[in-house]
């Protein structure tokens, strides 16, 4: 998120149109295409096209596990999404709303290494405004952007709530929050997520303000599914006291992690990043379902 100036803050919080200026200002970054999407003469085939910036790490045949298409959003925009197919024999798919300033494109190899680990499908698509997706980033558009990915997962491959974990990272966690609060999933998993807008601009704030953008703290308690959030406890962008404040809000919640001495950008790094995953994929979530029997 930007560093602005106090005074900077002050307008954006005090001046209307405010909600929009303030997710605008502090939230969003998209980068510069890291890759571009090609449409076949049937309108129906989608080829990934990766530049050197997107660093991807694989081989040829593991692009081809990748499929890619465009979809269109209640607000009428185009948003790109992207199926990395990563496990033949996976029971979840991870509806993956990623950070700020990167896209796609950047991801792709990431979703490869995480779903391999973790023996999950992820499904994942670019906001409004960043990589091949049209229309501009707004607080309103990424709920619009995520229920259209949502939709897209389940009518085009069929995939049942049950089976999806909607995972969001950073400003990612904002949709997450939203769409998990309407619709029941498998479960939940809240990385370096952020409580509002305004408790990010302004620790000492204590209530939600009318003007107040992305208030994932009044939202995350009408969760019903199983929500894991992970935490750095050295996170210089998002401070580790909002994971902890939406942890205690949450209906059901699992053992956390929080990574000690982990910063914002860096908590995939740690061992006990994967090894709490794979424990909460392939442990919890199983014996929770076998419990609903």
């Amino acid at each position: 998120m930007n560093n602005l100036s106090f005074s900077e803050l002050c307008c954006l919080f005090c001046c209307p149109p405010c909600p929009g200026k303030i997710a605008s200002k502090l939230a969003f970054l998209p980068p510069d295409p890291t890759y571009t999407l090609i449409c076949d003469e049937s309108g129906s085939r989608w080829t990934l096209h990766l530049s050197e910036r997107a660093d991807w790490q694989y081989s040829s045949r593991e692009k081809d596990a990748i499929e890619c298409f465009m979809t269109r959003t209640s607000k009428g925009n185009r948003i790109a999404c992207m199926f990395v197919r990563c496990s033949p024999n996976a029971k979840y798919t991870l509806l993956f709303s990623h950070g700020n300033a990167v896209d796609l494109g950047q991801m792709s190899s990431f979703y490869i290494g995480l779903g391999s680990r973790i023996n999950c499908n992820i499904f994942s698509y670019d906001y409004s405004g960043y990589g091949a997706s049209s229309g501009k980033p707004t607080e309103k558009n990424l709920y619009a952007d995520i229920e259209a990915a949502w939709l897209a997962l389940r009518t085009r491959y069929g995939i049942r709530p049950e089976n999806v974990i909607i995972y969001g990272q950073s400003i990612g966690t904002v949709p997450s929050v939203d769409l998990a609060a309407r619709y029941e999933s498998a479960a939940v998993i809240l990385h370096s997520p952020l409580t509002s807008g305004m408790r990010v601009a302004f620790p000492d704030t204590k209530k939600t303000y009318c003007f107040d953008a992305f208030p994932n703290i009044d939202k995350i308690s009408k969760i019903t599914s199983p929500v894991l959030i992970i935490h750095g406890t050295e996170d210089e962008v998002i401070d580790f006291s909002h994971g902890l404040a939406l942890f205690e809000r949450c209906q059901r919640p699992v053992e956390p992690l929080w990574v000690e001495g982990a910063g914002h950008n860096d908590v995939e790094l740690y061992g006990q990043y994967l090894e709490r995953l794979k424990q909460f994929v392939s442990q919890e979530l199983v014996q929770k379902h076998n419990e609903g029997k």
